[in-house]
């Protein structure tokens, strides 16, 4: 290590900020905490510690051990000894080093480029994939015998899991593929690059055709640095690096490690890199655990002070609460999770009458239902609509919160017109375009209405022929009712004049055409998710149409809703403002994060 180097433990130190605040959020949503979030930093941090351990970048050189040339050609001369004794077969000749394109970086002193059969003296058979040629069956196994290893032993690092053994004469036909204790064995095919070393106390048994053995049975490379080496350098190779997170079988094979190059250290180096990179891992592990607690702590703050706001006595509580949480702003609403959940506690307070202030000459909603009634009546009597079976009235723990002034509570089927749920055409009623747009649940994309997303078109005369139960208009509201997730959901569009939908999505046409933006928005909230029965199996709940028709609003005066979906709007876009906010800084952090780790190697 030259003198300009910066040390290990003063690059993490000088950017520990960096280290600990980079995160990436995943792909999944819902509620948690830190599970959500990749901490990028000291996953880059623990990549960097192995980058430069393969370098020879991590600890200092010591110019009187000997040179890593010495112990091949100490190596070479043992094993030109036993070819001569017959005692090993001539081994197959080397590619020419000179004629390998190398990374392009200088090896320090006492370094050498190598070859793993240039370290290996004593076994023709010391590398060995699996069995891929006849992968082991069921047929072969049995209840007790020789255990089979297989990808999870390696991707775990846990040789006490599995529960597949062969017989003694399975094992025998085998035997070229028994792992030992000290033996590598590496995941080859699918999780790639995965590492574990045989310990002492495990049962006698052979690999499986998704993993590869090495019995280096040497000292001329130790088995920590051969561990730490496969992910830092082999599997970074042009060869391996577009393996990981492939499904492709048989992608690491016993030639590919033969005649790869590897950066070979002096064999007591190779014991300080070890020792340092166990120490500076275990720096990280602290980092990361300190880094959870922190996102987890955050997480429980946001959670608590926004629960004060739903849970406010009344208006000037709100306040009170609300100048707390507001004082805050900047250090509580800091990741994406934060915001979700700030937009989902202005939907609620929202629907429960807390976000807008109440107008006593606003006419009440019971006089609004009342009118409401009255036109549904008309209609059945027209024969307009069908008069569906009476639910019962609404019970008291139906209510989940005491309503404002001049709110009251009705079931979507007092203020809707037929609520149902569509159905599948057969396969010959679907065209590519020029028809009626039919709509599937991954059609409903961030609560809105996203067709272009795999667009479906249905045969206009079967649609108003046989469908016409499930025909939508712009305006509607629409829900799936097939989960995972429920309750998804948007307004149709006027993009096209009519539409059609199949099983999993249900429709609520309200009477008042005006009441459509509320019943979006009190949908959206998902507080009727919390005491709605739900059947069908777990992982994946449904609501039933009976269910949908039951469902309880909490419903304010025509002008209220109004004034609710306006603010409601109105706090989403600061949301969304805040978001874009947040992405930008995480994108600077991961950039930062990178040329730190770039200018470090």
């Amino acid at each position: 290590m030259t003198l300009n180097q910066v040390p290990m433990n003063q690059l993490i130190t000088d950017n520990i900020d960096i280290w600990t605040s980079t995160v990436k959020t995943k792909a999944t949503t819902g509620r948690g905490s830190s599970k959500k979030l990749e901490l990028y930093g000291v996953k880059k941090l623990r990549e960097l510690i192995l980058e430069l351990a393969v370098r020879g970048q991590l600890v200092p050189q010591d110019p009187n051990e000997e040179p890593a040339s010495a112990m091949l050609a100490r190596v070479a001369e043992e094993k030109a000894q036993l070819v001569k004794e017959k005692k090993l077969k001539k081994p197959k000749k080397l590619p020419n080093i000179d004629e390998i394109e190398l990374p392009d970086y200088t090896l320090p002193l006492g370094w050498k480029w190598a070859f793993i059969p240039e370290v290996i003296a004593h076994d023709n058979y010391a590398i060995k994939r699996g069995p891929f040629g006849s992968a082991l069956k069921k047929a072969f196994f049995v209840a007790s015998g020789y255990k089979v290893y297989e990808q999870q032993h390696a991707i775990n690092d846990d040789f006490l899991r599995g529960e597949y053994y062969v017989n003694e004469k399975k094992f025998e036909e085998l035997k070229a593929f028994e792992v030992k204790p000290f033996d590598l064995i590496i995941s080859c095919s699918g999780t790639v690059g995965k590492v574990a070393i045989a310990p002492v106390n495990m049962e006698r048994g052979i690999i499986n055709q998704a993993l590869l053995k090495i019995s280096l049975n040497t000292s001329a490379l130790t088995n920590e640095y051969f561990k730490i080496l496969f992910p830092a350098y082999y599997m970074k190779t042009e060869t391996l690096s577009d393996l990981q997170g492939t499904a492709q079988k048989n992608m690491v094979s016993v030639e590919t490690l033969k005649s790869e190059p590897f950066p070979y250290p002096p064999i007591e180096e190779q014991h300080r890199i070890v020792a340092k990179v166990d120490e500076l891992m275990k720096l990280c592990d602290q980092l990361e655990q300190q880094t959870e607690a922190s996102i987890e702590a955050h997480q429980v703050l946001v959670t608590t002070l926004l629960d004060t706001l739903t849970n406010s006595a009344n208006a000037e509580e709100l306040m009170q609460n609300w100048q707390m949480v507001s004082e805050h702003f900047d250090t509580l609403f800091t990741t994406e999770e934060s915001i979700e959940q700030l937009k989902q506690t202005v939907l609620q307070l929202a629907v429960m009458g807390k976000l807008v202030p109440q107008d006593p000459n606003d006419e009440p909603a019971a006089k609004l239902l009342e009118r409401i009634g009255e036109e549904k009546a008309q209609l059945i009597k027209e024969k307009k609509i069908k008069k569906q079976k009476a639910l019962p009235p609404i019970a008291d723990d139906e209510k989940l919160f005491e309503l404002a002034n001049g709110w009251c509570f009705a079931r979507f089927d007092d203020i809707c017109t037929g609520i149902t749920s569509g159905s599948t055409p057969p396969k010959d009623k679907f065209i590519e375009s020029e028809g009626v747009p039919y709509l599937k649940v991954y059609n409903i994309r961030n609560q809105e209405i996203d067709f272009n997303y795999k667009e479906q078109f249905v045969d206009s005369v079967h649609h108003k022929t046989k469908l016409t139960r499930s025909i939508l208009y712009p305006g509607d509201v629409v829900m799936n009712i097939v989960g995972p997730p429920l309750g998804k959901v948007a307004i149709i569009p006027d993009s096209y004049p009519e539409w059609n939908c199949n099983q999993a999505i249900v429709v609520f046409r309200p009477i008042e055409p005006l009441l459509n933006k509320y019943i979006y928005t009190y949908l959206t909230a998902g507080l009727f998710l919390q005491s709605i029965e739900l059947i069908g199996t777990a992982g994946q709940d449904n609501i039933s149409v009976t269910k949908s028709r039951s469902i309880v609003l909490p419903m304010p005066p025509l002008e209220e809703q109004h004034r609710i979906v306006t603010k409601v709007k109105e706090l989403m876009v600061v949301c969304e403002q805040l978001k874009a906010r947040l992405k930008e800084s995480q994108i600077t952090q991961l950039q930062v994060t990178d040329a730190i780790v770039e200018q470090a190697v």
